[in-house]
C-alpha cells in the first residue's frame, strides 16, 4: 500500500495511545506502521528533495493536529499521551478522524482561528484549498501548504516554550530582539528577568549606537494579559523616565489592554504568542530552514529584447 495520508493516520495513533500510557514518538510511529501494515519500502519513501521519510512527516502532522484538537498532549520532548477527550473519541470512534471531524472540536477551532487565518482578499480561497484541491492552481496549493506548515510550526514553538524554564524564555526574548536588530549584540543587552526594577524585566538598546533604550517585560503565561499588567508597566516606564517599551507574552492580550496602549503617550508594543512565534520564524530564532524550493518563470525581456 502507499503511504497513508496524515488524516488516515490520526485514528490509529489515538487507538495506539488509548492504553493511557506515555509513549515516545518513535514507539508510536513503529506501532502505527505495524498496525497499518505499511511495507518497508513505503516507510523508506522520501519526501521530494529527500529531506525526510514521507511516513515520518505524515505521522508528525497527525500528532500536531491531534494535539491541537486536545486529543493528545505532549508530556515532555518527544513523548505524548492521550487525553480524557481523546479516550472518549476512541470509545466511540468515527470512521476516520479527518479535518472535518477535528473542526468540530473547540480546541481545534480555536487553534485554526489563531494560527490558520490570514488577511486579505485571498484568505478564504487559500483556507479552502484542502477541500478544493482539484480546482486550485499549483501556485495556490503551494501557498496553502506553506501557510499550513508555518501555522503548525508556530503552534509547536509555543508548546516548546511553555515546556522550557522561565530562564530559557528570558534568554529567548533577548535573542529575538537582538536578531531583529536591537541591542547591537547579546553582550550589550541587559538580560530580561535580571533587573526586576518595578515591573521592568530588562532593557535593550534601540539600535547599535544606543541612542535610546527599550524597556522589556516578558510574560510566559497561559492566561490572558490584561490592562492592569500593562498599566503597571507603563507606570514603571515613568519611574525610569522612559517612553518606549515592549511586552512579550506567550498568551494573548485583552481588548482592554490593546485599547489602553493605543490611547497613551508612551510607545508600548504588545507582542502576543502568535506574533512571537511569527517573529521567531522570520528571524530564524529557534528554527532553521528545512527545505528551499525555487520556482522559475518566463523572463519576458529575454524573448522580447526590443
Amino acid at each position: 500500500m502507499a503511504v497513508p495520508s496524515f488524516q488516515q493516520i490520526t485514528l490509529p495513533v489515538l487507538k495506539f495511545a488509548s492504553d493511557g500510557q506515555e509513549h515516545s514518538t518513535k514507539e508510536g510511529r513503529d506501532a502505527v506502521a505495524q498496525a497499518m501494515a505499511i511495507s518497508q519500502s513505503d516507510l523508506e519513501e522520501m519526501l521530494p528533495g529527500g529531506s525526510q521519510p514521507r511516513f515520518i512527516n505524515r505521522f508528525h502532522w497527525a500528532c500536531v493536529h491531534l494535539k491541537k484538537a486536545g486529543l493528545l498532549t505532549s508530556v515532555r520532548r518527544g513523548w505524548f499521551k492521550i487525553t480524557d477527550h481523546g479516550m472518549r473519541v476512541v470509545e466511540d470512534p468515527p470512521q476516520v478522524v479527518d479535518l472535518k471531524f477535528l473542526k468540530t472540536m473547540d480546541a481545534y477551532q480555536q487553534w485554526t482561528d489563531t494560527f490558520g487565518k490570514g488577511s486579505g482578499k485571498d484568505t478564504a480561497r487559500i483556507d479552502s484549498l484542502s477541500s478544493d484541491a482539484e480546482e486550485a492552481t499549483p501556485d495556490e496549493i503551494i501557498r496553502s501548504a506553506h501557510k499550513e506548515i508555518q501555522s503548525g510550526l508556530a503552534a509547536e514553538i509555543l508548546d516548546r516554550i511553555m515546556s522550557c524554564s522561565p530562564q530559557f524564555f528570558e534568554q529567548l526574548v533577548i535573542d529575538l530582539l537582538v536578531a531583529m536588530g536591537y541591542g547591537g549584540s547579546i553582550e550589550d543587552a541587559m538580560a530580561v528577568g535580571r533587573s526586576g526594577d518595578g515591573g521592568i524585566d530588562g532593557v535593550i538598546k534601540e539600535d547599535k549606537l544606543g541612542l535610546d533604550a527599550v524597556y522589556v517585560q516578558a510574560k510566559r503565561w497561559e492566561s490572558t494579559v490584561g490592562r492592569p499588567v500593562i498599566q503597571a508597566f507603563a507606570g514603571s516606564l515613568d519611574g525610569a523616565r522612559a517612553r518606549k517599551g515592549v511586552v512579550i507574552t506567550t498568551s494573548k492580550f485583552s481588548n482592554d489592554a490593546v485599547d489602553y496602549v493605543s490611547r497613551i503617550d508612551k510607545r508600548i508594543v504588545l507582542i502576543d504568542g502568535k506574533r512571537l512565534a511569527e517573529l521567531m520564524i522570520d528571524s530564524g530564532v529557534g528554527t532553521s530552514i528545512s527545505s528551499t524550493y525555487s520556482i522559475n518563470q518566463i523572463d519576458e525581456d529575454y524573448y522580447d529584447p526590443e
